[in-house]
């Protein structure tokens, strides 16, 4: 029997903000705010997500393909579709590229280049080294923004180089920031930065197209400086990020503190649809002043032989890009799939979808957190291990830094960062954010990060499973009736 959810696309009772801040108050007002939305939005079923092929559709589509040159034709297009298909050691991008190229708005994007990055320090420390060179405009969009030692790093540079005569603009989400105290902001208006609240909490401050949808939250990281370089990923602007999980082996672990994410630099003729996605938001929510995009496009510029794509999740259209592009890649995969989430509330297509991997073969393993800073995703995610473990799934649990990272890389040759979840918000409510590339040697880097985590990780094995007591039972049961609304 299907349950009753008391829910909407734009309602329900729980935000991310439960789970991305560590202070006590940000709890209490997400909580109010989103109980009111539950309350606003009455018990309704829950929202779907989208389909690789929509009906109606007729076979694979050709993939539309641009370089710095411009958009590719014809023949051309599908030559270089082959040649990127030709560079892996599966045939995963052939049957993967036609099969989502239905549900993605963005083209794939060749010639890029790209600098992973591990935990805050070094994320951060290359955003701000990117800022700090901004010579024309600094577009920044996050989730949370805090006002601790790295918030006050942040506005005290975009004060310099607004000084300096580029043009700065910071989206924030309002709940994502719902502890920074106002006098911040001011700081950064007075100073001649547009700063603009994405959804604000108080309905009387609403300034999106759609009105007030509160339960619709930027969980985006953008940051594009000049145009010619991006960063996306996992990485706030808060306090958790100021020392790195892999320098904290012999600590005890704390959800304050030392959080284990991935961040991605790139650069390339990419970094347009970066800006491009900034700027609609930006309008959307009725920012101001309004940005003439003719001034935000310098003419693209070749800096490597990577390609990518950029998928958005914008519940305002019903667009939920990844989810679709990763699930096809499961299901399309030949080898080995390794995916490492801070929050895992897969549903019922994506948890077939690892399933019937592993059942074929694949080498699928997750990492996942050992514990979380939020109880009911976390047990809900666990509840869902057994079923895994018993097709063969691999689980590993870092227990030794709080997990935010949102990663996955599949097949040596499929890899993407970014916001998304695994989870119900990630797919059905949240605007979110990753990066898709396809490259072996990238995706040589990302395998080896991930065996980086896995052996600073526990493995789980069905035996042991099986044997874990009554009191995570109950909290997995429990959090299992509120997983749509996680």
């Amino acid at each position: 029997m299907r349950r009753p959810w008391c829910s909407s696309t734009h309602g329900s009772i729980h935000f991310e903000g439960w789970r991305l801040a560590p202070g006590p108050r940000r709890h209490f007002l997400a909580a109010a705010a989103a109980l009111a939305a539950a309350l606003l939005a009455g018990c309704v079923a829950p929202a779907a997500v989208p389909v690789a092929r929509p009906a109606g559709a007729r076979g694979p589509a050709a993939v539309r393909v641009i370089d710095e040159k411009g958009p590719l034709e014809g023949q051309q297009a599908a030559g270089a579709v082959r040649h990127l298909e030709s560079k892996g050691d599966t045939s995963l991008l052939a049957h993967h590229l036609a099969h989502v190229e239905h549900a993605i708005q963005a083209p794939l994007t060749l010639g890029n280049d790209a600098r992973l990055l591990i935990d805050g320090p070094q994320a951060l420390g290359a955003m701000m080294e990117a800022m700090a060179r901004a010579r024309d405009s600094i577009n920044l969009e996050t989730y949370i923004l805090e006002a601790d030692e790295s918030g006050q790093r942040l506005a005290d540079l975009l004060i310099q180089k607004r000084a300096e005569g580029v043009k700065v603009n910071v989206l924030y989400d309002s709940v994502g920031a719902i502890t920074t105290p106002p006098e911040y902001f001011r700081r950064l208006a007075d100073a001649g930065v547009a700063a603009c609240e994405f959804n604000p909490v108080n309905p009387l401050k609403a300034n999106g197209n759609g009105g007030w949808r509160i339960n619709n939250r930027d969980h985006r990281k953008l940051l594009i400086v000049d145009g010619r370089t991006a960063f996306t990923g996992g990485v706030n602007i808060s306090a958790v990020y100021e020392s790195s999980s892999f320098s904290r082996r012999h600590r005890k672990p704390t959800p304050k503190e030392g959080w284990r994410d991935t961040h991605v630099e790139v650069r390339g003729p990419v970094v347009a649809e970066f800006q491009r996605l900034f700027l609609t938001t930006w309008e959307e929510q009725r920012c101001t002043p309004k940005l003439a995009a003719d001034s935000y496009f310098p003419p693209p510029e070749r800096q490597g032989d990577r390609a990518m794509r950029l998928l958005a999740a914008d519940p305002g259209n019903g667009r939920t890009e990844f989810y679709v592009v990763l699930l096809s890649a499961i299901n399309h995969s030949e080898s080995r799939a390794w995916l490492t989430y801070g929050y895992f509330v897969p549903d019922q297509p994506m948890l077939q979808a690892l399933k019937g991997a592993a059942r074929r073969g694949v080498d699928v393993r997750l990492v996942l957190p050992g514990f979380s800073d939020f109880w009911a995703p976390f047990n809900a995610g666990r509840s869902r291990y057994r079923t895994l473990l018993a097709d063969g799934v691999r689980i590993f649990e870092r227990r030794d830094a709080l997990l935010h990272a949102k990663t996955a890389v599949i097949d040596g040759v499929w890899s993407s960062i970014g916001s998304t979840n695994l989870d119900w918000r990630s797919f059905v409510h949240n605007y979110e954010a990753d990066l898709l590339i396809l490259d072996p040697a990238f995706a040589r880097e990302m395998e080896a990060l991930f065996r980086q985590d896995e052996s600073a990780s526990h493995e789980i094995g069905l035996a042991e499973w099986r044997h874990r007591g009554l009191a995570p039972r109950l909290k997995e049961w429990a959090a299992r009736w509120w997983e749509y609304l996680l």
